[in-house]
């Protein structure tokens, strides 16, 4: 349950203009702040290391009480390269590699400061990209 406290705070980065990026903090009743939502993508080149890091990401925060939907799977990007098999000749024979790019969702809601700092040290294994966003 969540009091109707709100706190905000300004995030401000300039790079060729001024922007500004607001994240809402809630006060729940144990008297900690939490984010409104985090949305936490995970990239990989095997399917079995993004469910397994997903995995672990879905019972941590289950240990720490967040609201958790997903994980939810993203399109695959596949990538195509084309080259010749030959240096010189045989224009015709043509060598074909493919990189697929798994991806999953996971949406965190009533997250604690704890939970993010916990995530920040979660060891994962090599080869796994995760990108955190906050969203109000």
């Amino acid at each position: 349950m969540q009091r109707n406290i709100r706190l905000r705070y300004a995030k401000l980065s300039c790079s060729s203009w001024l922007l500004r990026t607001y994240v809402e903090y809630f006060i729940n009743e144990e008297g900690e702040q939490t984010m409104a939502k985090l949305e936490i993508k995970i990239k990989a080149f095997e399917a079995s290391l993004v469910d397994d890091a997903a995995k672990k990401v879905v019972l941590l925060a289950k240990a720490e009480k967040a609201n958790v939907s997903g994980p939810i799977p993203l399109p695959t990007r596949k990538e195509i390269v084309t080259i010749l098999r030959s240096v010189h000749v045989n224009k015709k024979s043509r060598e074909q590699f493919e990189s697929r790019t798994h991806k999953r969702l996971i949406v965190l809601s009533n997250v604690s400061e704890t939970l993010v700092d916990k995530a920040k040290r979660l060891e994962l294994p090599a080869g796994v990209q995760i990108s955190v966003k906050s969203v109000a």
